[in-house]
């Protein structure tokens, strides 16, 4: 194998969100940074790309919403060294049964972690949406201000840009096959497919749905991810009601919890169109994808039918998207140390669940500071830990499942 000549503090392995906000952090506290993608940057083949991802903070998991809350400065502000914008202000709105559990574990999430919501019955919710959105006699709607919308692709832009700016050195279809253990000097070695090896202090491995066969090629560890295929859909809005489903005005981000957990977005990135689809898909091979059918549409037919007062056409979406998903049995993220022969040396972020792109600035802080200093600032990780599948093989227990 080739030597490249090149040492780096830190080596970034893979290129999507995760990785290039990291790639940010570290480059930015005049790290020499090395950012390499196994495709071409901005491709469509992972979990990064596309044109909206959400943005809330109402999770029954009470530890993810200051996540949430330092992400919303960390977007802004790296918007502000950017000179434009990739998230896009607008409330949320989760709905359920009044008695359902996950409901009510966001609403006391939001108390103990002091956000703002209100809590509306079905004529309160008719009122507040002018009639947009309906919802059964027995379901209540929880309303909070910290919602929105992200533009995904242009946020992975965003962050590979300022990181190129700040010294970063980025290689893209770069497929890394291997990452050894320097037993002279300390640090390692990551080497590629394409035969060339860089030596790096520290390395961060964020290789999304590839995350546990690289894993388990890396260190021997077995991570219990596994990748989704999930299907985006976009519904035709019906003419005339175009404006009052758009972004910038008081139409919301919403998640509908239940079976189906069904999630979208206000109009955004195609107009006249919403984005209405289901959180969850098939699993399959990073590497052999099916490429669709996608998700059953007929629970979304029925969801938007009941929710949109026949405004919105469920007849089918006019558009979709593939994307992926890495699930762990628990849904939490995993951030942690590699360990074994590398201990602190190699850091591993993966496992996001389909929820993680919003809190990607402040995962990129966390890994940054665990790859640098060897602990996070001001976040308990014990949630995100790789140990505690071998603890559990379902993971952290969850009261309201």
């Amino acid at each position: 194998m080739e030597y490249s000549g090149d040492e780096y503090d830190i080596i970034v392995v893979g290129a999507g969100i995760m990785g290039s906000s990291t790639a940010y952090q570290t480059s930015k506290r005049s790290q020499k940074t090395l950012l390499l993608e196994q495709f071409d940057f901005l491709h469509h083949r992972g979990s990064s790309h596309g044109e909206s991802r959400t943005i809330r903070a109402t999770y029954p998991e009470d530890y993810y919403t200051p996540l949430v809350m330092e992400s919303y400065k960390l977007w802004q502000q790296a918007e502000s060294e950017i000179g434009y914008n990739v998230y896009f202000k607008a409330h949320q709105l989760d709905m359920a049964p009044a008695n359902d559990k996950v409901l009510h574990a966001v609403v006391e999430s939001c108390r103990k972690n002091s956000v703002a919501f209100r809590v509306m019955n079905r004529d309160q919710m008719d009122q507040e949406f002018s009639g947009r959105v309906m919802i059964p006699e027995d379901w209540v709607g929880v309303v909070t201000e910290h919602g929105g919308v992200i533009k995904p692709t242009k946020a992975v832009s965003m962050f590979q840009t300022l990181a190129l700016q700040n010294g970063a050195v980025l290689r893209d279809n770069m497929e890394v096959k291997g990452v050894e253990r320097d037993r002279v000097r300390g640090g390692v070695w990551v080497c590629t497919a394409n035969g060339e090896r860089f030596w790096g202090k520290k390395c961060v491995v964020t290789v999304g749905a590839w995350t546990t066969k690289l894993v388990k090629t890396v260190g021997g560890v077995e991570l219990p991810i596994q990748p989704l295929e999930t299907t985006v859909c976009y519904w035709r809005i019906k003419e005339g009601h175009e404006g009052g489903f758009a972004i910038g005005g008081d139409f919301p981000t919403f998640a509908s919890y239940g079976n189906p957990y069904i999630y979208g977005t206000p109009s955004l990135e195609y107009p006249g169109l919403i984005k209405v689809a289901v959180h969850g898909g098939y699993p399959c091979d990073p590497d052999n994808r099916p490429w669709g059918p996608g998700n059953p549409l007929a629970p979304l037919k029925e969801w938007i039918e009941g929710r949109f007062s026949g405004v919105v056409d469920s007849g089918g979406p006019v558009a979709t998207q593939l994307c992926m998903y890495s699930m762990t049995p628990d849904e939490d993220f995993v951030i942690d140390f590699l360990g074994g022969e590398f201990g602190k040396d190699v850091v591993v972020g993966g496992g996001f669940s389909g929820h993680g792109f919003k809190m990607s600035p402040v995962v990129g802080r966390i890994l940054a500071d665990l790859a640098l200093t060897g602990e996070a600032q001001g976040v308990e990780l014990k949630h995100f830990r790789i140990a505690r599948f071998q603890e559990n093989p379902k993971g952290n227990a969850k009261h309201f499942l």
